[in-house]
């Protein structure tokens, strides 16, 4: 019988060793990874407007990217400074540079380079809009030499088209949400984008639509400092599943009227 409980404790002993959240680390220790310098910087991307957006009564940032931050920052006891941005290009900038602790991202191999990814907690469409008048109608035909295709600089999109398409020519405009304003402008044959933002926009201009379906599926993560600690990569990881198990992130995107976004599996 003691021989069995001896196995049995070597057994949890080397769970523990292996799983370094299985210690009994203090929210206190695990806070100081999360955020070294004592209060934790969210940078929030205001230019995906499924994740997060200003409140015009109040002039903050809100969305479910904001409520994950404050619930990371109150979960281990940290005083939270959100940083509004414009663009997920600013977003990267301000993690991979050390000026935030932590941001809201498109999962993206370059973008991997400098940054460590949560697993997603939702997952959105990217959609192509043309003009009434264009002859495209699906998705497929747009890798054409003759067609430009207006992206955000630096969004999800920008990273997944340079990569994808083939012969279609990319032009980039400063942010997502310049996107169609910018496409109308000129003489481009694509606009490409969040899906919603897309239809808002579309709503608001006339002679447009969207292609039907969508290009490509967008896994939305957060992210921290590549050279953040084993500690804080783990406790972000388990604090998503977390979110996601509890209905938080589900209850955050009806609170806020979210459409076009499905809870991540």
């Amino acid at each position: 019988m003691k021989a069995r409980l001896k196995a049995v404790l070597a057994g949890l002993t080397l769970i523990a060793l292996s799983h370094p959240l299985a210690w009994a680390q203090t929210t206190t220790e695990i806070g100081k990874h999360m955020a070294p310098t004592g209060t934790l910087r969210a940078v929030i991307n205001l230019g995906n407007p499924i994740l997060a957006r200003t409140d015009p009564s109040t002039g903050e940032p809100v969305g479910v990217s904001v409520d994950l931050a404050q619930a990371l920052a109150q979960k281990f006891n940290l005083p939270l400074k959100l940083i509004p941005v414009n663009s997920a290009a600013k977003s990267v900038e301000a993690v991979t540079q050390g000026n935030a602790d932590l941001g809201f991202f498109a999962i993206d191999p370059v973008r991997g380079q400098g940054i460590s990814f949560s697993p997603p907690y939702v997952v959105i469409e990217g959609s192509y809009l043309v003009k009434k008048n264009s002859p495209l109608m699906r998705n497929e035909q747009v890798d054409q030499a003759q067609h430009q295709v207006v992206v955000g600089k630096g969004s999800a999109y920008d990273l997944f088209l340079t990569r994808e398409l083939k012969q279609a020519q990319l032009v980039r405009a400063p942010t997502s949400p310049q996107v169609v304003s910018f496409f109308m402008d000129g003489s481009y044959d694509v606009a490409a984008g969040v899906k919603q933002q897309l239809e808002s926009d579309a709503q608001k201009t006339e002679g447009l639509r969207l292609l039907p379906g969508h290009f490509m599926w967008i896994e939305q993560a957060m992210g921290q400092p590549k050279n953040s600690s084993a500690l804080a990569k783990e406790a972000l990881t388990n604090f998503i599943a977390e979110m996601k198990s509890n209905g938080f992130v589900r209850e955050s995107l009806l609170r806020h009227k979210i459409e076009g976004a499905v809870l991540a599996p």
